[in-house]
Protein backbone atom coordinates (compact mmCIF):
# COMPACT_ATOMS: atom_id res chain seq x y z
CA UNK A 1 0.00 0.00 0.00
CA UNK A 2 1.37 3.68 -0.58
CA UNK A 3 2.27 5.89 1.97
CA UNK A 4 -0.63 7.63 3.31
CA UNK A 5 -0.79 11.21 4.60
CA UNK A 6 -1.56 11.89 7.89
CA UNK A 7 -5.09 12.84 6.95
CA UNK A 8 -5.47 10.30 5.21
CA UNK A 9 -4.23 7.67 7.35
CA UNK A 10 -6.81 9.11 9.68
CA UNK A 11 -9.04 8.58 7.27
CA UNK A 12 -8.71 5.23 6.74
CA UNK A 13 -9.09 4.20 10.62
CA UNK A 14 -11.86 5.58 10.54
CA UNK A 15 -13.09 3.74 7.45
CA UNK A 16 -12.12 0.54 9.10
CA UNK A 17 -14.34 1.35 11.94
CA UNK A 18 -17.50 1.07 9.65
CA UNK A 19 -20.15 -1.26 9.48
CA UNK A 20 -21.08 -2.36 5.79
CA UNK A 21 -23.86 -0.97 5.50
CA UNK A 22 -22.38 2.55 6.65
CA UNK A 23 -19.27 1.91 4.33
CA UNK A 24 -21.68 1.32 1.15
CA UNK A 25 -23.49 4.61 2.21
CA UNK A 26 -20.35 6.80 2.94
CA UNK A 27 -19.58 5.42 -0.74
CA UNK A 28 -22.68 6.58 -2.36
CA UNK A 29 -22.56 9.92 -1.00
CA UNK A 30 -18.92 10.52 -2.33
CA UNK A 31 -20.00 9.27 -5.76
CA UNK A 32 -22.80 11.47 -5.56
CA UNK A 33 -20.78 14.58 -3.94
CA UNK A 34 -17.96 14.01 -6.60
CA UNK A 35 -19.44 12.58 -9.77
CA UNK A 36 -17.52 9.81 -9.56
CA UNK A 37 -18.12 5.73 -9.73
CA UNK A 38 -16.54 2.97 -7.36
CA UNK A 39 -17.09 0.38 -9.66
CA UNK A 40 -14.65 -1.13 -11.63
CA UNK A 41 -14.38 -0.42 -15.30
CA UNK A 42 -15.10 -3.55 -17.19
CA UNK A 43 -13.32 -5.07 -19.65
CA UNK A 44 -14.21 -6.46 -22.79
CA UNK A 45 -13.49 -9.88 -23.92
CA UNK A 46 -10.93 -9.88 -27.35
CA UNK A 47 -13.05 -12.26 -28.73
CA UNK A 48 -16.10 -10.09 -28.42
CA UNK A 49 -19.56 -11.89 -28.82
CA UNK A 50 -17.36 -15.64 -28.86
CA UNK A 51 -17.83 -15.95 -25.26
CA UNK A 52 -21.83 -14.54 -25.73
CA UNK A 53 -22.73 -18.63 -25.60
CA UNK A 54 -21.29 -19.33 -22.26
CA UNK A 55 -23.77 -18.41 -19.92
CA UNK A 56 -24.57 -15.34 -17.90
CA UNK A 57 -21.45 -12.87 -17.74
CA UNK A 58 -22.35 -12.59 -13.97
CA UNK A 59 -23.14 -15.03 -11.12
CA UNK A 60 -24.15 -14.92 -7.51
CA UNK A 61 -22.29 -16.63 -5.14
CA UNK A 62 -24.60 -18.72 -2.47
CA UNK A 63 -23.72 -20.83 0.24
CA UNK A 64 -25.62 -23.66 0.60
CA UNK A 65 -23.77 -25.47 4.23
CA UNK A 66 -20.73 -24.20 6.24
CA UNK A 67 -19.82 -28.08 6.43
CA UNK A 68 -17.67 -29.17 9.14
CA UNK A 69 -15.16 -26.03 9.42
CA UNK A 70 -17.34 -23.54 10.06
CA UNK A 71 -15.00 -20.91 11.87
CA UNK A 72 -12.83 -21.67 8.81
CA UNK A 73 -16.09 -20.67 6.41
CA UNK A 74 -16.47 -17.62 8.93
CA UNK A 75 -13.30 -16.22 8.46
CA UNK A 76 -13.29 -16.29 3.84
CA UNK A 77 -17.06 -15.36 4.53
CA UNK A 78 -15.58 -12.09 6.47
CA UNK A 79 -12.48 -12.11 3.81
CA UNK A 80 -15.14 -11.66 1.01
CA UNK A 81 -17.54 -9.67 2.03
CA UNK A 82 -16.06 -7.17 4.69
CA UNK A 83 -19.04 -8.48 7.49
CA UNK A 84 -18.89 -8.01 10.77
CA UNK A 85 -18.42 -11.70 12.86
CA UNK A 86 -22.05 -12.00 13.82
CA UNK A 87 -23.54 -11.32 10.09
CA UNK A 88 -20.68 -13.54 8.51
CA UNK A 89 -21.74 -16.54 11.51
CA UNK A 90 -25.39 -16.02 10.74
CA UNK A 91 -24.60 -16.79 6.83
CA UNK A 92 -22.73 -19.45 7.95
CA UNK A 93 -25.43 -20.93 9.93
CA UNK A 94 -28.23 -20.39 7.53
CA UNK A 95 -26.85 -19.99 4.20
CA UNK A 96 -27.46 -17.40 1.50
CA UNK A 97 -26.10 -14.95 -1.26
CA UNK A 98 -22.53 -14.01 0.07
CA UNK A 99 -21.78 -11.82 -3.26
CA UNK A 100 -24.07 -10.99 -5.86
CA UNK A 101 -23.67 -10.23 -9.92
CA UNK A 102 -20.13 -10.65 -9.59
CA UNK A 103 -18.01 -11.74 -12.89
CA UNK A 104 -18.13 -15.12 -13.73
CA UNK A 105 -14.49 -15.58 -13.24
CA UNK A 106 -14.69 -13.56 -9.41
CA UNK A 107 -17.80 -16.15 -8.98
CA UNK A 108 -15.50 -19.15 -9.95
CA UNK A 109 -12.36 -17.19 -7.26
CA UNK A 110 -15.02 -16.92 -4.30
CA UNK A 111 -16.59 -20.57 -4.58
CA UNK A 112 -12.75 -21.65 -4.86
CA UNK A 113 -12.05 -20.20 -1.56
CA UNK A 114 -15.27 -20.92 0.52
CA UNK A 115 -14.71 -24.63 -0.92
CA UNK A 116 -11.44 -25.39 0.41
CA UNK A 117 -12.42 -23.92 3.95
CA UNK A 118 -15.05 -26.37 3.73
CA UNK A 119 -18.23 -25.16 2.58
CA UNK A 120 -20.48 -26.14 -0.22
CA UNK A 121 -21.19 -23.34 -2.76
CA UNK A 122 -23.47 -22.55 -6.08
CA UNK A 123 -23.05 -20.26 -8.64
CA UNK A 124 -26.29 -18.62 -9.99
Amino acid sequence: MAELSKNAAKIMDLVKELTIVELNDLVTAMEEEFGVSAAAPVMMAAGGAAGADEGPSTVNVELTSAGASKIAVIKVIREITGLGLKEAKGLADNGGAIKEGVDKAEGEELKAKLEEAGASVELK
